[in-house]
């Protein structure tokens, strides 16, 4: 049974660890993508679109890997309310961040800013009465300055774009912390469809209301013709929502909370390498050095040292 438990975590920090490669790509998708559209509608239709592809995928599931469901983890009102309160929680922080993205924050600075939920991750767990080991704790903070020389190449500055991108780290700790206590009494997929639906349906309002009036229903939807928002849409949509954030509610399942942000977090890794790599873009001997302290973070936050608890 130990080994089991063993090899379980060890395929869900595999599953965190590739829902990071996907996040981490797709931020140039989403800074693009709602530059062009603007925020709302980038998010609204994004999530709509993730809803939509994990709807085939349910009943696929329940077929070759279904064991051990039961009904009430399909239909039950505990659903339900998993996946509208992770929806509604995670339609408040991508719209922050969108809304610091769109308002000026760069790409660097908003992923340093939104990986802060790094830190307030085990604060709430506290509250919650999580406890994490002295190696998680130290992680915790070696992490953050990996990720300041990671993404702040030029020193820091404050401004009002920059605290909707730190609000919008607060709403995703919680919605970590709501995947973790809807993820084991719940079905992974359907929460995640669940979840997507939601975050749509309270896009709509303000896309209609606020960016088509705005720009006039003719600019509005030629702008929705352009090949390269729906490049940055479908990305977004079918990868960094359909798989990875089912990927995280599958993942995170039987995983401590603050280890499963610390997997997550390395988004902004796989962020500078996808940009070396595709765009040719060069990374300093500073930015490959917070890359190695974020990875030394989350592999010494696993390791067992004999006084953490995951429950």
């Amino acid at each position: 049974m130990k080994k089991q438990t063993i090899n379980l975590k060890a395929r869900n920090s595999l599953l965190l660890l590739l829902t990071a490669v996907i996040w981490g790509v797709a931020f140039v998708a989403q800074r693009k993508g709602g530059a062009l559209t603007g925020p709302y509608t980038f998010n609204c239709i994004r999530s709509l679109i993730g809803a939509a592809v994990l709807v085939p995928v349910i009943p696929f599931l329940d077929r070759y890997a279904g064991e051990g469901k039961t009904e009430e983890m399909k239909k039950g009102p505990k659903l339900l309310a998993g996946g509208i309160s992770c929806g509604v929680m995670l339609f408040v922080a991508s719209t922050l961040q969108q809304l610091g993205l769109y308002y000026g924050t760069t790409a660097g600075k908003a992923g340093f800013l939104t990986a802060c939920y790094i830190l307030l991750v085990p604060i709430l767990g506290v509250f919650l009465g999580r406890r994490c080991g002295w190696n998680v704790w130290v992680s915790v903070p070696v992490a953050v300055i990996g990720l300041y020389f990671i993404c702040l190449t030029s020193g820091i500055s404050f401004q009002r774009c920059d605290g909707l991108v730190l609000l919008c780290a607060v709403c995703f700790s919680v919605q970590i912390m709501l995947v973790d206590h809807y993820s084991p009494l719940v079905d992974g997929v359907r929460m995640a469809c669940l979840q997507f639906l939601t975050c749509g349906l309270l896009g709509i309002a303000p896309m209609l209301f606020v960016e088509l009036r705005q720009a006039g229903p003719a600019q509005w939807l030629a702008t929705l013709g352009s090949p390269d928002v729906w490049i940055a849409i479908l990305y977004a949509g079918v990868m960094s929502c359909g798989v990875a954030y089912t990927l995280q509610i599958v993942g995170q399942k039987g995983l401590n909370p603050t280890v499963a942000s610390l997997l997550m977090s390395l988004e902004s890794v796989f962020s500078a390498l996808a940009g070396a790599l595709i765009l040719k873009e060069h990374m300093s001997g500073r930015e490959i050095f917070g890359c190695a302290l974020l990875f030394g973070a989350v592999l010494f936050a696993q390791i067992n040292v004999g006084n953490r608890r995951d429950g």
